[in-house]
């Protein structure tokens, strides 16, 4: 008695897994394609009765979404630096590094100047807070670190921090100034048309 109870109880549990299934999937095509998207695939489709696993516990929503969002590139804001007249990588290095550190909060782009690079859009300037202290310092490192990272992607030609002239193939000390700010010149890419979407 005991043991018939027992199968019962276990082929209850199989259809009701079933039937969870079934009413997950929303519809069934018939038994030679049959669509069911929460359960593993059936060994045999051929047979008539099939042994189906219990559903897999549904993930968190708000864990789907973390996941989700982590695998899209996400559109980079606006940044620090007025764009008016930027070229697109300039654009895009001066929104990534707006984005990367967001104790910067403030960021020069064209200018009138003797060379080229920030009339024509072609560099922004970040501006480092108590650039003179330890603090100020590393900071301004670590943009430079962070452009010569992404030198690909941001077209970067060169960054100018603290006396040294850093490229993507090495660095050189001399008189280079910028003790406030970091430099970052890039090989521009263009004027932008309207259309452009700049991700992280």
């Amino acid at each position: 008695m005991g043991t018939r109870l027992r199968r019962l109880g276990s082929v209850a549990v199989i259809v009701a897994g079933a039937a969870a299934c079934v009413t997950a999937a929303g519809s069934v095509r018939g038994p030679e394609s049959l669509v069911v998207s929460c359960c593993t695939p059936l060994a045999d489709v051929q047979s008539s009765f099939a042994v189906l696993p219990l559903p897999p516990a549904p993930m968190a929503a708000s864990r789907y979404r973390v996941v989700r969002a982590a695998m899209v590139p996400q559109q980079l804001p606006v940044g620090r630096a007025p764009e008016r007249g930027l070229q697109v990588r300039t654009i895009l290095v001066e929104r990534a590094v707006s984005a990367a550190f967001p104790e910067i909060h403030e960021m020069g782009g064209v200018r009138p100047d003797a060379l080229r690079w920030h009339p024509e859009g072609l560099a922004v300037d970040v501006m480092i807070p108590n650039p003179g202290s330890a603090a100020g310092i590393a900071l301004g490192n670590q943009v430079v670190a962070y452009a010569l990272k992404n030198a690909d992607r941001f077209g970067l030609q060169d960054a100018i921090w603290r006396g040294v002239y850093y490229t993507p193939g090495g660095s050189q000390t001399g008189g280079y100034g910028h003790f406030d700010h970091v430099h970052l010149t890039t090989t521009g890419g263009g004027y932008p048309t309207g259309g452009e979407v700049y991700l992280r």
